[in-house]
């Protein structure tokens, strides 16, 4: 986060060769906008910004992610504010003029072994049932942005697939957080009646509808002090999403057939299959509760993006569900091979479900190919992945993208360069130093 153009682009350049993935914002207000809806691990802030400096940002970041590592970027005057900031919680300071690639190996390694020293400790540490196993990258970049998330008190909305484990997250940032003495409550949206729904999450007063015999507490009473999870969100109806949305902005229910607001203290989680944001487009959902409940966010990778951890997960559920004290059961290598090459459109629920019934019919014997659910057998399988040497480096891939990128963009525009930066979202001297360094520096001569 720097105003100087020049210093942004070669840092960013720098980040980028070194295999981390860069945001970059031009003024604090951006940046401010930026942190305030995603989680980073580390933040480099020029302390002199405008529109907001970077102190106060400083003090923003460390608000909304604590565990974000903030470097804070100082000519020599301001060197005082940033020593300052380090009493405060700043992981550093780098006085300019600096090295851009000196900065990466130096102070951006030493986050990196931080961040490596925290998953092992992760790792090391006894897993509860409410766990995710597994080790492949997608899972692991989700755990760190957990951790991160865990911290912070502000609403949190998880997403993926039927499956994939969305109210375990929850469950797992209720446990990490300052809350985890308190309770959790979970709230299926989808499977209450509309006319019931708004009753049992804001509670209700005797006689406030018919068969209402006696006063209740809501869901988020209930939850008082803990988290509430709000699952499969975007079913609720639009009548409930506007009272949601007062309960949010004010932080008070108002129990069905009262007049009398009840202040509650509760973290919102919410957790959905479906894309809010076709649901806004589709004026089904209501734009701004979206963004109160999008606060923060974490998407739960499908289990086929995690074709690696499926011995884990085999494994996980066969001692689950082995009878106790007996040994583990024993799969046969074709129901093994049938379970490590199954698609799972249902992701880890349909592995698990797949498990249990094996154990059960198998009688403790060895698994075999006939106790497996038939959909399974002969059902859509995962594509084999692609040998390591043909895989370029992440490095790679990206500038063969970005190239490619924009020579579309300029054949899109015609050749026009102000047209280009303009369907990019960048300006046209961004865009000529980057045609310039894929070697497109002659494309498109019309500057207009």
């Amino acid at each position: 986060m720097d105003d100087e153009e020049a210093i942004r682009l070669d840092l960013s350049y720098a980040l980028g060769d070194a295999g981390h993935h860069v945001t970059a914002a031009a003024d604090g207000a951006e940046a401010g906008d930026l942190l305030s809806r995603r989680v980073f691990d580390v933040a480099l802030i020029d302390v002199r910004l405008p529109k907001i400096d970077g102190l106060s940002l400083f003090r923003k970041a460390r608000a909304h992610s604590p565990d974000m590592a903030v470097i804070l970027l100082t000519a020599h005057a301001s060197v005082p504010d940033a020593v300052s900031a380090l009493k405060d919680g700043a992981f550093d300071y780098v006085a300019k003029p600096f090295d851009s690639e000196e900065l990466t190996l130096r102070v951006i390694g030493r986050v990196a072994e931080r961040c490596a020293l925290r998953r092992a400790l992760r790792r090391a540490q006894p897993r509860p049932e409410r766990e995710l196993i597994g080790q492949t990258p997608a899972l692991l970049r989700l755990l760190d942005q957990l951790d991160v998330v865990a911290g912070n008190d502000a609403p949190v909305l998880i997403t993926g697939e039927s499956g994939t484990g969305k109210e375990v997250i929850a469950r797992m940032l209720h446990d990490r957080s300052p809350r985890s003495s308190g309770p959790f409550v979970a709230v299926s949206c989808a499977a209450l009646p509309e006319a019931l729904l708004e009753a049992e999450l804001f509670g209700h007063e005797r006689g406030a509808y018919t068969g209402a015999d006696r006063r209740r507490d809501g869901r988020f009473q209930a939850a008082e002090g803990g988290t509430l999870l709000l699952d499969e969100v975007s079913e609720i109806p639009l009548a409930a999403q506007t009272k949601l949305l007062r309960v949010l902005q004010e932080g008070t229910v108002e129990p069905l057939g009262s007049s009398s607001p009840v202040p509650v203290n509760v973290r919102v989680i919410s957790a959905t299959n479906r894309s809010l944001r076709d649901l806004v487009a589709a004026h089904a959902f209501r734009e701004d509760l979206y963004y109160r409940l999008n606060v923060l966010d974490l998407n739960v990778p499908p289990l086929r993006e995690r074709r690696n951890d499926l011995p884990l997960l085999v494994d996980h559920f066969l001692r689950r569900f082995a009878p106790p004290g007996a040994p583990l059961p024993a799969l046969s290598a074709r129901a093994r091979d049938c379970l490590l090459s199954y698609a799972y459109p249902g992701n880890v629920r349909e592995l698990e479900h797949a498990i249990e019934r094996a154990v059960v019919l198998s009688h403790g014997g060895e698994i075999q190919l006939e106790h497996l659910p038939i959909d399974m057998v002969g059902g859509p399988t995962l594509q084999a992945p692609a040998p390591e040497a043909a895989l370029p480096s992440l490095r790679q891939a990206v500038r063969v993208f970005e190239r490619d990128y924009l020579a579309r963009a300029l054949t899109l525009s015609g050749g026009r360069r102000a047209e280009a930066a303009q369907r990019l979202g960048i300006s046209r001297k961004t865009l000529w130093q980057k045609l310039r360094r894929h070697g497109l520096g002659d494309a498109g001569d019309d500057e207009s």
